[in-house]
């Protein structure tokens, strides 16, 4: 039999409990008016782990030895993964017009033909496609290795982001030519052709777990766009911190537009190029400052 009572309550201590691990665990920050959208969305996981009180769940997020599971699982009950293909067309703009130029000249001249590119938060992937579209139309990379890796902390997202099929609200932003040669039709959807996908990994990852961040290698770009908005300053720093030290030198970070690294990093620079602002790390950076 399973509880499924819906008016199941948290109290103060119960929220204060869980809400704290959830931050220490990925950055997700909850203040005290959230506690109600907390309470709600992860009544039902209490249901399913037939389990009475919130107390009782926090021990299972706790000690319980399928911890790391559940919290993947609840990830996917906290977080919305709200995107499309070809968000923000000035900041992608940007990035072929102006940034991808300029790596390639600087990389050149040291020898290096690889470009690396990160996608922090790459929800059901319609960033790290549209990265490589946008690079396989420049046509300018051809004898370079490039890799682009999509990262996400819900499993849920990323496992329809390696299916590569879409329905047309991710294609509102979306030039005909790019679906007619990217795309093909597969029951009333479009899947990613061999060519995109090839240039794409995706992965499992959570901004604060610093050993498989090591992992990564360094990076040339890494677009995290409308993420840190969601931690606190403390998070917001943490991460911010940690894509400064997987960048290379000269390489750039491009957040959302509604987001800045005000009174989190003086470590990068903010450049004024033609098409929009983005972030770049010197080219010949030291250990950085973060405030």
């Amino acid at each position: 039999m399973f509880y499924s009572d819906p008016e199941v309550q948290m109290t103060d201590e119960e929220f204060r409990l869980i809400r704290d691990l959830i931050y220490t665990h990925c950055g997700l920050y909850f203040d005290n008016d959230s506690k109600y959208l907390l309470e709600k969305r992860l009544g039902r996981r209490l249901s399913q782990h037939q389990i009475k009180e919130f107390r009782d769940y926090y021990h299972l997020l706790k000690y319980d030895r399928n911890r790391d599971q559940e919290l993947s699982d609840i990830m996917d009950v906290l977080t919305t993964n709200e995107t499309y293909f070809f968000r923000e067309a000035f900041q992608l703009k940007a990035f072929t017009s102006e940034i991808v130029p300029e790596l390639m000249a600087a990389k050149e001249k040291k020898g290096d033909r690889s470009l690396r590119i990160w996608s922090a938060g790459c929800s059901t992937g319609e960033e790290p496609y549209t990265i490589a579209m946008l690079l396989l139309e420049l046509g300018v990379l051809k004898d370079w290795r490039v890799e682009i890796v999509g990262t996400d902390i819900s499993q849920r997202v990323l496992h329809q982001a390696r299916k590569a099929t879409y329905g047309k609200t991710s294609f509102r932003s979306t030039d005909e030519t790019y679906i007619n040669r990217f795309f093909q039709e597969q029951d009333g959807l479009c899947k990613i052709n061999d060519e995109v996908r090839e240039l794409v990994t995706i992965s499992h990852l959570n901004l604060f777990d610093q050993n498989r961040l090591a992992l990564l290698g360094k990076m040339d770009v890494i677009f995290c766009r409308n993420v840190i908005i969601y931690f606190d300053q403390i998070a917001k720093k943490k991460v911010v911190e940690s894509f400064y030290k997987v960048l290379r030198d000269g390489g750039y970070l491009l957040l959302g537009h509604s987001e800045s690294l005000m009174n989190i990093s003086t470590a990068f620079a903010l450049k004024h190029l033609k098409n929009d602002m983005v972030y770049q790390k010197p080219p010949t950076a030291g250990t950085g400052v973060f405030a």
